[in-house]
């Protein structure tokens, strides 16, 4: 008996998937549709094409730096800082050797000033006692704003040594607002550097602060 060996064949093959049609190319895009009634003004109401522009101040001025106002009023101010010159106790001496050419706060703008009424940093060197605590306040409320406030030393910071005393103010932070404190005790003079270092980013921090 014969067997179909053909149609065996043909069933036991995989059919192979069809093939994906090719994708069509976009449309191009249809070109804006014109008034008909005045001919004429088809050129002057075609699209224009944008370019971008330059300003003219940076035409006029090339290499010039656009920076906000308050970046540069900020700026100016931690790069002219006046403390004023007061100390308290020993930590003054330290303070004294900041200001001198081995240190030179000079280089960085910071000069020392003998009156409140133009200073605009406050460093306190010292032991704060309840005696000298209102002038302390005093002075600083005799100062212009912004203003800042650096609490030199352990006495200045919480008392130090003479914590346990009562005529000791536990740190001047009770009276005044402090922005930085420096430890030590005596701190050297390079510890006070980096407290004006960080003061100085503090004042651009917050420049954009109200009332600063």
């Amino acid at each position: 008996m014969a067997v179909d060996t053909t149609r065996a064949t043909t069933e036991t093959t995989p059919q192979a998937p069809p093939a994906p049609a090719p994708l069509a190319p976009p449309a191009p895009e249809a070109p804006p549709q014109l008034p008909t009634e005045h001919p004429a003004e088809h050129g002057a109401l075609a699209p224009v094409p944008l370019v971008p522009g330059k300003a003219l101040y940076r035409a006029v001025l090339p290499g010039v730096l656009q920076v906000p106002a308050d970046a540069v009023i900020a700026a100016a101010r931690k790069s002219s800082l006046w403390p004023m010159t007061f100390g308290l106790a020993c930590c003054a001496i330290e303070m004294i050797a900041t200001y001198m050419a081995h240190y030179d706060l000079d280089r960085f703008g910071i000069v020392p000033w003998p009156s409140p009424r133009q200073s605009d940093v406050m460093i306190v060197a010292g032991t704060v006692t309840k005696k000298m605590a209102p002038a302390v306040k005093l002075l600083y409320e005799q100062m212009p704003n912004p203003k800042w406030v650096i609490s030199m030393g352990a006495c200045a910071t919480n008392g130090g040594p003479y914590t346990r005393y009562d005529r000791v103010l536990q740190g001047v932070d009770k009276i005044i607002p402090v922005d930085v404190y420096v430890p030590g005790c005596p701190p050297r003079p390079e510890a006070l550097l980096d407290a004006f270092l960080a003061l100085q980013d503090k004042i651009m921090e917050e420049r954009g602060a109200v009332g600063r």
